[in-house]
């Protein structure tokens, strides 16, 4: 399902679009200008995001499309399998 509303966000020309939170997962899945999601914690997503678009707004729900809680990540500790 996660898939089916990526699309429909990349069709609506965000080019940054992020999957629902999972359960027990320490990644959001995220997709880039269309391309294959990928499991990113937020540090990555931020500098990937940047480098893919250096002037980018990631708090512009124009550019960057939450599939659900904006700006939300799995909470995560070093130390912790996951």
């Amino acid at each position: 399902m996660a898939r089916k509303g990526m699309k429909t966000a990349q069709a609506a020309g965000h080019p940054v679009e992020i999957a629902p939170l999972a359960e027990n997962h320490r990644y959001r899945l995220v997709s880039i200008d269309g391309g294959p999601a990928e499991p990113m914690e937020r540090e990555e997503f931020e500098v990937r995001a940047r480098r893919a678009h250096p002037t980018i707004d990631l708090g512009d729900p124009g550019q960057v499309h939450w599939a659900d809680h904006p700006g939300e990540w799995p909470p995560w500790h070093p130390g912790e399998a996951g």
